[in-house]
């Protein structure tokens, strides 16, 4: 069983009780409580540590998991006040991937802590699309006008561009899997939302801004595009176990007390009305001076603490959770689903188990068909080469990554001057010998003007000399430029990324690549389906897209695990 757990959220109300449950029940030797505030963090963990004693190590971390570390501990206003912290953010959310990684708060908490699990209670849906882009765009729209850009709406655009839920989401999936993969994860938690309580369009709450809330569609668009994505890491080799448990119904309650609490303009005092005549009025103004009012005591309340989803009064509570409104679950058995599910049981509430067996897979009668189909291209294509009425039908660029076409247009060229596999492998020649058969093969094979055609261009033996069209799709250039440095070490990237390469050292890896896959064809015939694996080579011939089929498979992680 596990013994490290990270609590991302584990102040919360939600995350108090995983940990309480976590540490009823699965012995745990250390917990560490994260939080976004400091005082929060260390609050919870001195709770703990009084009601459990010293038999487990809660560990406190704080801080915004989305942003750099060392912008972490700044509230968002602060982060959007200042033009060069805007900057970072942009950088970390649209920017190299590599440096944002290295630089996430997150990242470096997996880093540091080591977990074994992680159980994210973190109400990231709210946090993202109540950054509110429906504002941000109501403001750039209102100074872009009729005459173009105004540049003293940069500050205002750079705002917009940071509300955007999409592009946080896939960088911090994207940081989760990297970073539990690199640090040794062992199963990843989530709990999530539905964004609306488990209610319908029609829903009739908001967080207090009018209905239909766009805010909140918002959120359920960040909920379900969230679990999409760990639907996708769930199915990623390497990655860890990946569960998420989605409430449908209002989390409550933590408390019920008589409090000084605020309303939704964190206003926390009452006024005295003022008299206005509507009638002789021309406009009403919607934000008045609060010190022209006189104040008549403050805003003292009996309410319910609903933790992350706030405080509501007796008469909000007994709505909002009345017969067919959102009704409520309690925090102790969500955690109490979290740790069955950590355990290994079965609970059918595990949305990501749920999507597998709802999906629809890979059917026995497309594999069939399949075969048809392919050697039905086959007679096409050859019989349209023979009048001259087309060119090779090996790839077109669209079906990405850039390597996919590089890679078949390569093999196609060692097809046209070997044959088979086992020709590229007994073949003793140097390989500058055979990387000039395959330029002379170049011209016979038409890919010399179908590559570049389509923006893979040709690097010559020389490594000098480069056969390009009009456009070269890598480097991928975002923005406006479109012009790169040129030096050896950039070359050699682009070469290995969507570069037809030609030089000896791409034949050299060719060749063990071949020899690879005569292997485990050989294998395969001596073991049966027991050799049946993605390292097997399946074709019985060479076949260019079967070729690099195994290359993804087996060179590059991009195969399929369910």
């Amino acid at each position: 069983m596990y013994h490290d757990f990270l609590i991302l959220g584990g102040a919360g109300l939600v995350g108090t009780q995983v940990v309480r449950h976590i540490v009823k029940t699965m012995s745990p030797r250390r917990v560490v409580v994260a939080s976004l505030l400091e005082s929060e963090a260390r609050g919870a963990c001195g709770r703990f540590e009084a009601e459990f004693g010293d038999a487990v190590c809660f560990v406190p971390a704080w801080g915004n998991l989305f942003v750099p570390a060392d912008l972490a501990h700044n509230t968002r206003g602060q982060l959007l006040s200042a033009k060069e912290q805007r900057a970072r953010l942009l950088a970390a959310v649209y920017g190299d991937f590599e440096g944002a990684y290295r630089d996430n708060h997150l990242v470096q908490m997996i880093r540091l802590h080591r977990p074994e699990v992680i159980v994210d209670a973190v109400n990231t849906a709210t946090g993202f699309s109540y950054q509110d882009i429906f504002d941000g765009a109501a403001k750039v729209r209102e100074w872009i006008g009729d005459d173009g850009f105004d540049p003293k709406g940069t500050d205002d655009l750079e705002t917009f561009l940071l509300s955007q839920s999409v592009p946080q989401l896939i960088r911090h999936v994207r940081f989760v899997h990297r970073a539990t993969t690199e640090y040794g994860t062992r199963v990843y938690l989530k709990v999530g939302t539905t964004g609306t309580g488990g209610m319908g369009m029609n829903i009739p709450y908001t967080h207090s801004e009018d209905r239909p809330s766009q805010k909140l569609l918002a959120k359920n668009e960040a909920a379900f595009g969230h679990t999409g994505l760990l639907f996708l890491l769930a199915r990623t080799p390497g990655a860890p176990i990946v569960k998420e448990v989605k409430p449908a119904a209002m989390i409550g309650y933590r408390a019920v007390e008589v409090r000084k609490v605020s309303d939704k303009h964190h206003n926390s005092d009452l006024y005295k009305p003022q008299e206005v005549k509507l009638g002789a009025a021309k406009a009403l103004d919607l934000r008045g001076d609060a010190d022209s009012y006189e104040r008549d005591g403050e805003l003292t309340v009996a309410i319910v603490d609903t933790g992350e989803n706030g405080v509501f009064t007796r008469g909000e509570f007994s709505a909002i959770t009345a017969f067919g409104q959102m009704e409520y679950v309690t925090p102790e058995e969500i955690a109490a689903l979290v740790v069955r599910e950590l355990r290994g049981a079965t609970t059918g509430r595990d949305i990501i188990s749920a999507l597998d067996g709802a999906v629809l897979d890979p059917s026995y009668k497309a594999g069939l068909v399949r075969g048809v189909a392919l050697k039905d291209l086959e007679a096409v294509e050859q019989s349209s080469l023979e009048k001259g009425a087309a060119v090779p039908s090996i790839a077109l660029g669209r079906l990405g990554p850039p390597e996919l076409s590089k890679l078949l247009f390569e093999a196609a060229l060692l097809y046209k001057v070997y044959g088979s596999l086992t020709a590229i492998v007994r073949d003793e020649r140097p390989e500058s010998e055979g990387v000039q058969a395959m330029a002379e093969a170049l011209g016979p094979t038409q890919i010399s003007r179908l590559a570049p055609s389509i923006g893979i261009p040709v690097l010559m033996p020389d490594g000098e000399t480069l056969l390009r069209g009009p456009r070269i799709n890598v480097p991928e250039l975002l923005g406006r430029g479109t012009t790169v440095a040129l030096d050896p070490a950039s070359i050699d990237v682009w070469a290995r990324k969507g570069w037809v390469d030609l030089r000896p050292r791409n034949l050299k890896t060719w060749r063990e690549r071949a020899r690879r896959m005569i292997q485990a064809r050989t294998d395969l015939r001596r073991a049966g389906s027991a050799a049946a694996t993605i390292q097997s080579y399946m074709a019985d011939r060479f076949d260019i897209g079967e070729v690099v089929a195994w290359i993804f498979n087996n060179e590059m992680g991009g195969n399929r695990v369910k």
